[in-house]
């Protein structure tokens, strides 16, 4: 499996991605809102684009849909319930569905409501596993729910799906807020060494390797709700909290903080 993530250099710091299987030359486009960037992509790679898949609905992940389909005959693939939401939806996929990408890729559909109800992530069972996480994972940080979400729903996907994954997964989330997410999770826990020397480091959205969930449970916030130096200071913005919080409060005021922070 080949993984070209593509930078779209936009304002809300988009990646799009293409995964393609070496052997056959067809190639799979996630949320490929910049059409131009990935059509040229694939060409230069010799690659064909016969599927495309959106994570969700919202335009920032759609909006090239229509140039990526008319230049290339690709399916469209979303959320089974997202058909109403997203012209020209060719297959809606549910939890535990298969899609396949040349003659070897298998790539888990996995439902995972919360940024929106209708959001699904890609998990590709490999040698090196991958997460094509849209907007529910980011580095360093988790998707709002301003539009169309729900916290409950978010936090149940982080904690009965997400948490199960394997550490060696690498992620490759829908857009690049790192260093933003890193300065957010030391404003909870000054002492996370693992956030202080990633944040000194220095990034470049184009050229950075993936991360992985291991190296996201050290300095991922919202992946942390058990940080006793974390909710120490969380009790402090809100002094009602109990001295043990359950995580489900842990990460449902982590997200109201992030919201306004």
């Amino acid at each position: 499996m080949i993984v070209e993530r593509i930078w779209t250099g936009n304002n809300l710091r988009n990646y799009n991605y293409l995964i393609a299987c070496p052997d056959s030359g067809q190639a799979l486009a996630v949320d490929p809102l910049d059409a131009e960037k990935c059509l040229n992509t694939a060409r230069v790679k010799g690659w064909q684009i016969t599927q495309v898949l959106n994570t969700h609905e919202h335009h920032d992940h759609t909006g090239g849909n229509a140039a990526v389909v008319a230049a290339t005959g690709a399916k469209l693939i979303a959320h089974h319930k997202a058909a109403g939401k997203i012209a020209g939806v060719d297959r809606g996929v549910a939890a535990g569905d298969v899609i396949r990408v040349g003659r070897h890729i298998e790539l888990q559909c996995l439902d995972t409501p919360g940024h929106t109800l209708c959001h699904i992530c890609l998990f590709a069972h490999a040698d090196e596993p991958a997460l094509f996480s849209g907007d529910t994972l980011f580095n360093a940080g988790a998707g709002n729910v301003h539009n169309g979400g729900s916290v409950d729903a978010l936090f149940d996907t982080f904690e009965q799906q997400l948490r199960q994954l394997p550490d060696t997964t690498r992620l490759f989330p829908g857009h690049d807020y790192l260093e933003n997410n890193l300065r957010f999770t030391l404003d909870r826990e000054p002492d996370n060494s693992s956030a202080q020397a990633r944040l000194a480091a220095s990034h470049d959205p184009q050229q950075a390797a993936p991360l992985t969930l291991a190296q996201e449970r050290e300095h991922n916030t919202f992946m942390r709700l058990d940080s006793p130096s974390l909710i120490a200071i969380l009790r402090k913005n809100f002094p009602d909290l109990p001295e043990h919080p359950d995580r489900r409060t842990v990460f449902a005021k982590l997200r109201e903080l992030r919201n306004r922070w």
